[in-house]
């Protein structure tokens, strides 16, 4: 029977009869060696796809059972501490009860802080009953005394606002009668105060509260107020916040630096048992970092789909610099010549960094350490003017940036072109010029992390429960107030940045309850994002400032909600 085989030559795939193989020892070596390339080849790239696939394998086990941060969340950290904490409380008040009188005991260490200064003081003396000296008689005097303080707190209470209208007639005239005009009520004809709709507002989207829940708690005061009732206080509230967030959002467009995100938003789909995907858009401005003169604000939109066309209809009237991440859908804005588009190096680096998080990786983590040279630099620059931040940058984060990508091209061509590492490399080498726009740019950031912080918090939202499409255009208008504060006090009428909408002044009739029962002033934010801005991500306290022009918008009370 006549075989036939195939062996690899330099030339490609040759054909061979077994009996008709040559007989020349130095053409049987050259078959030897083309079968064994071609072998290490095929060796070398199933290792490679191998490779790969395991890292994907370890990427979608870090997200799906690990740390969803490089960085411990603090939070998280103390609520698994929290119960520690309340047996170890537990066993020191059983002690604090068994010890005798005079019997010092060493506590632990507390880190209470200091009671806020602002908080109102209610003072008690509790005085000796007779200042008479039991051993001469004779009057004592006052040598000093012990001041302790006590953080309480008055429980929420409901109460009836009762507004009388008198009338008057004239008793020689008929048919005159006078009587002063009726207050606008946020809702015309309802029984809520602007307080009480801030705060089922505030429960429902801060404190994460669903209706139903806070009718139980409500009920518990023997106030019966039905879930559908709440809704529609809260869709009517979600209507009289569109012109701050239309206002909000003109007023970021004027910007001429806007960083961009956006995040899926779980949508109910009636009829289909299911949810669909939604996405909630971001658009932020924070010049602190190079001491800008603009206050830092914040602005959400909910869209439907994650189309290219969304954030051009958003930025509509925008002219400036983008800084996003690599989603290809804003390069119809630069395309356009709309925008110039200043890319994140915090996602280039994500990419390494799960690289070396799967195992030992030291391209991946030779790339970390030099990508971290650059943030030593930010570091120190941040805070500095425009000017001083690209004259440092040129100076020393120029030379890194061009070392680096000589070595990433370098690491590039050496590596398997289908492995992880390689389409790190080429994540980075393919949007080099917006990565390196912050280098002559002293405005630009060498991330997009202040966009990412103020998403960060969707993530407690999108747990409870997946909303409806409305819910999340109503979660826009109100988070967002909950980022960027606004006042309406009387002392800063005189600031350019004050909204007055119409007669009604929704905040002070609220007495300041839409945020949390506290003074506010121009440029306080929200407990949700109050912090330390590396820790805890979103602006620092009193901050950002809330970009509202002044000028009266007229709104129709009556206009139903959606």
């Amino acid at each position: 029977m006549e075989t036939r085989r195939e062996y690899a030559t330099s030339d490609g795939v040759t054909t061979f009869d077994a009996d008709d193989l040559p007989t020349d020892p130095q053409a049987l070596r050259a078959l030897l060696v083309a079968e064994r390339v071609r072998h290490a080849e095929e060796i070398a790239r199933i290792a490679g796809e191998r490779d790969r696939l395991q890292a994907i394998i370890h990427e979608l086990q870090r997200h799906r059972f690990g740390r969803r941060s490089e960085r411990l969340d603090p939070d998280q950290l103390a609520l698994a501490l929290e119960e520690v904490e309340q047996t170890v409380a537990a066993v020191e008040a059983e002690a604090d009860r068994a010890a005798t009188p005079g019997q010092t005991r060493v506590r632990r260490k507390v880190n209470r802080g200091a009671l806020p200064a602002h908080l109102p003081r209610i003072e008690t003396v509790v005085d000796v009953p007779d200042t008479t000296c039991p051993c001469c008689s004779a009057k004592m005097h006052k040598i000093g005394e012990d001041v302790a303080e006590r953080l309480d707190m008055v429980p929420a209470q409901f109460r009836v606002l009762v507004v009388r209208r008198p009338k008057y007639a004239c008793r020689s005239c008929t048919g005159t009668v006078v009587q002063a005009p009726a207050p606008p009520r946020l809702i015309e004809g309802g029984l809520p105060t602007e307080a009480l709709v801030a705060h089922v507002i505030v429960a429902k989207y801060a404190d994460h509260l669903p209706l139903y829940r806070q009718a139980q708690i409500y009920a518990r005061q023997r106030i019966d107020l039905d879930r559908s009732t709440l809704a529609d206080w809260v869709g009517r509230g979600a209507w009289w916040l569109r012109p701050l967030h239309a206002r909000l959002l003109d007023e970021l467009r004027a910007s001429p630096k806007l960083f961009a995100d956006e995040t899926t938003a779980p949508v109910l789909d009636p009829g289909r048992g299911r949810t669909k995907t939604g996405q909630l858009w971001a658009y932020a401005r924070d010049d602190r970092p190079w001491s800008g003169p603009a206050p830092p604000a914040v602005a959400y939109v909910y869209a439907p789909d994650r189309k290219a066309e969304r954030p051009v209809t958003h930025l509509q009237g925008f002219r400036g610099i983008l800084q996003v991440d690599g989603y290809a859908g804003y390069r119809a804005l630069a395309e356009a010549g709309q925008v110039e588009l200043a890319f994140c190096w915090s996602h280039v680096r994500r990419r390494f960094y799960e690289i070396a998080a799967a195992g030992s990786a030291p391209i991946a983590a030779e790339a970390l350490a030099r990508i971290a040279e650059l943030y030593a630099i930010e570091a120190e620059i941040r805070g500095r003017s425009a000017d001083e931040r690209c004259a440092v940058r040129q100076q020393k984060t120029k030379p890194l940036i061009d070392s680096l990508k000589t070595w990433m091209e370098a690491q590039l061509s050496a590596v398997s072109q289908k492995s992880t590492i390689a389409e790190a490399f080429r994540y980075a080498l393919t949007r080099w010029s917006g990565l390196t726009r912050f280098l002559d740019d002293g405005r630009i950031e060498i991330d997009s992390n202040v966009v990412e912080r103020t998403i960060r918090p969707l993530a407690t939202s999108r747990s409870l429960y997946p909303p409806s499409s409305s819910i999340w255009e109503h979660w826009n208008l109100v988070f967002e107030i909950d980022a960027t504060r606004a006042t309406f006090s009387p002392d800063r009428r005189d600031n350019p940045f004050v909204l007055e909408i119409g007669d009604t002044d929704l905040v002070r009739s609220a007495r300041h309850d839409l945020f949390g029962s506290e003074d506010t002033i121009l440029d306080e934010t929200a407990d949700s994002v109050v912090g330390d801005a590396q820790l805890r991500g979103g602006f620092g306290h009193r901050e950002p400032f809330a970009v509202l022009l002044g000028g009266a918008v007229g709104m129709n009370p009556m206009h139903p909600p959606q």
